[in-house]
């Protein structure tokens, strides 16, 4: 076998799994919909649950009043305004987030390894994702040039194939769900994988237990990163 065959897709998703920014993304999108709508906002997107970005915004004005019609209006305006609004929170970032336990043990094991390429397939917009790598210091061990973001298409198993094609071009080697991993914490995860080509390693560490991991369809489920030897198996064991 060659050394290009050889190859695997490592695809983390980022909140809940890597790091945890507590209530900040929720501030933004408060302070983005007041912005762009005029008026505050009284519900907010759920927690946890994996969406993309432009989905969440999508159900915050639905949620709170603005008519169907006018959404095409508004949703590409917060859009553009969030990772601004995200910016301004830089600081606040590491004052209330905190890393997952194992994270950075985990992805310095993944990028260690010869022959994996490890990146994200993440619900958040590009700009985002990179403020929150960068605020915690995860960014040098992900190539995020080959990643799949909400910027790239708002259904979410489709970022596993675009990220396939980025590493492809890169890389010279076809990622096909044979020689695919996404890693993350939600049940939205596991559905981005089984969708979009790739294996699941679900991991316990955000709102969704082990058993519903199991039950959506998880090829493995951790109880966390912090066993770097079990999750080295685990992405081993799925691509064999």
């Amino acid at each position: 076998m060659t050394g290009t065959a050889q190859r695997t897709l490592i695809l983390w998703d980022i909140d809940r799994t890597l790091l945890y920014v507590g209530d900040i993304d929720r501030q933004v999108y408060r302070e983005a919909f007041a912005e762009v709508v005029g008026r505050p906002a009284g519900r907010l997107p759920a927690r946890g649950t994996g969406v993309t970005m432009p989905v969440a915004i999508r159900s915050l004005l639905l949620d709170n009043g603005v008519s169907e019609s006018v959404v095409p209006d508004p949703l590409p305006r917060m859009e553009e305004l969030l990772p601004k609004r995200l910016a301004a929170h830089t600081e606040d970032l590491l004052g209330q987030g905190v890393l997952m336990f194992g994270a950075v043990a985990a992805l310095e094991a993944v990028q260690g390894h010869e022959w994996w390429v490890p990146t994200v397939v993440t619900g958040n917009l590009k700009s985002n994702a990179l403020l929150k790598l960068a605020a915690f210091n995860l960014d040098g061990y992900l190539d995020t040039e080959i990643g799949g973001f909400a910027s790239d298409d708002d259904h979410r198993p489709a970022l596993v194939g675009i990220a396939q094609k980025r590493a492809q071009a890169k890389h010279g080697t076809s990622f096909t769900r044979a020689n695919t991993v996404i890693i993350g914490d939600s049940v939205e995860d596991v559905r981005t994988g089984l969708e979009g080509g790739a294996s699941v390693i679900g991991v316990d560490s955000g709102k969704t237990s082990a058993q519903d991991l199991k039950e959506a369809g998880a090829n493995v489920v951790l109880a966390s990163l912090d066993d770097v030897k079990h999750l080295i198996d685990a992405i081993t064991s799925v691509t064999t």
